[in-house]
């Protein structure tokens, strides 16, 4: 274990106890089915999407995001509006669950940064490495700066970043620190910080902790949870936007770590 690596205090056994209205057995096996079957049309789509601009090959992730939380018996619902984010703007999001990635991209695409571990994910890894994912070894600290440099440069050519700078997932009931270290990618470019929130709720309005992937958690288990439950809303609240401050040469992590904080509390002011 890295002396660095970000860790949630969340696990199932705490965390995901509270009981969810389900569907019946025979509903389940449908929707892991359509749920396979989106998954493999985004793979067999991989390949001729690359040769597609970014307009249309944005609006085919859009589509196709849209389509896999769909079969999930996933309602998205997005506030105040899908109104976008800026280009080349460095997307930061609380973390709950595997489905905040195809959540933030049913409204807006772009690179996302997570653990090498995610790249070997049955079925899901390559469809996420095929968006430029950005791989980060949390267990090797001598990494961060490269990945830090490539997320930098990702925002210089326009492209979005989505980060979760808590470095782990939790319940959403509890939220980690995000840390600052994914920031100053912001800052050395000059790129505008877009602060997402994302929840999960019941039809009914009661928030609900069930799509978590937190702990020991495995994604079959996960996913087995989500195709159980009837009404699963995921909310997504766009923040406003936040400047990056200006390096200070004297004292330069200042300014990562005020952004940090800015961005935490946008986030954490809707919850």
């Amino acid at each position: 274990m890295s002396v660095w690596l970000p860790t949630g205090s969340c696990t199932p056994e705490a965390c995901l106890t509270d009981p969810a209205p389900a569907v019946a057995l025979p509903r389940r096996v449908v929707r892991l089915a359509a749920f396979l079957v989106v998954l493999t049309v985004g793979l067999a789509l991989l390949v001729p999407a690359r040769a597609l601009p970014r307009g249309p090959r944005d609006r085919l992730a859009r589509f196709w995001a849209r389509g896999l939380l769909g079969s999930l018996g996933v309602a998205v619902r997005i506030e105040p509006g899908p109104g976008g984010v800026p280009g080349g703007a460095l997307v930061v999001a609380n973390h709950v669950s595997w489905l905040d990635i195809p959540l933030i991209a049913a409204t807006s695409p772009g690179r996302s940064l997570a653990k090498t571990e995610v790249r070997h994910w049955p079925v899901l890894g390559p469809v996420i490495a095929w968006g430029g994912t950005v791989f980060v070894d949390r267990d090797r600290l001598r990494t961060l700066p490269a990945a830090v440099a490539e997320v930098a440069e990702g925002l210089r050519s326009g492209q979005p970043v989505i980060v979760f700078p808590e470095g782990s997932t939790w319940c959403g009931r509890e939220s980690g620190r995000f840390r600052p270290a994914f920031f100053e990618a912001a800052v050395r470019s000059g790129a505008v910080v877009q602060p997402l929130a994302i929840r999960y709720r019941l039809d009914d309005g009661r928030p609900t902790s069930a799509p978590a992937f937190i702990g020991e958690d495995g994604l079959l288990t996960s996913l087995a949870r989500v195709v159980a439950v009837r009404g699963l809303v995921a909310e997504l609240t766009y923040r406003a936007p936040i400047t990056a401050p200006p390096a200070d040469p004297a004292h330069p992590w200042e300014a990562r770590k005020a952004l940090a904080r800015t961005a935490q509390s946008a986030v954490e002011g809707i919850r």
